[in-house]
């Protein structure tokens, strides 16, 4: 892995996050601290990026390239869109991470430390504080669900096809 230091909150970066499609709704006061707590991670073909079971607290963006998301050696998922978010559910439940990411090709991501969420928001406003966290846990929310519709649909493909091949065996018996 290559890695930036923590971003400085200069105009030129700013416009650059504003670039991500869910960060576009921050202001950009949000955006100026959301930066110095960034930086730039670019990974290798195959690099683990994020591994099952790890307890860190580091939010990503991804901003080139591709990753792919695995379980017990089985690839769940791939997300290849800049912007795309991966690494929040963890932010959300406190739990330890569920699924192995992993660089497919070279893979460029914006890093989150979310270990200083009061840095993130600023601790002494706690109104900006408030409407920062309800933003970013609103672009977690709409991530969230539309990865939710398509386990959905890949859940029904998956029990027709059981149903087909069930199916298939009973009418050779």
């Amino acid at each position: 892995m290559i890695e930036s230091r923590y971003l400085k909150d200069n105009i030129e970066n700013i416009q650059k996050l504003m670039q991500i499609p869910a960060l576009r709704n921050f202001e950009v006061r949000s955006l100026s601290k959301l930066l110095r707590l960034s930086k730039i991670r670019e990974y290798a073909d195959g690099e683990f990026i994020i591994r099952d079971g790890d307890e860190d607290t580091w939010l990503y963006f991804l901003l080139g390239g591709s990753v792919r998301i695995e379980k017990n050696g089985h690839e769940i998922s791939t997300i290849h869109k800049m912007g795309e978010i991966f690494g929040e559910m963890r932010l959300i439940d406190k739990r330890a991470r569920s699924a192995d990411v992993v660089a497919a090709g070279t893979a460029i991501c914006l890093a989150v430390d979310t270990s200083a969420k009061n840095q993130m928001a600023g601790e002494d406003d706690s109104d900006a504080q408030m409407d920062f966290l309800l933003l970013l846990y609103k672009i977690f929310a709409e991530y969230l669900s539309a990865r939710l519709r398509l386990a959905n649909e890949e859940l029904v493909r998956a029990k027709e096809e059981t149903e087909n091949l069930k199916n298939l065996v009973d009418t050779k018996k």
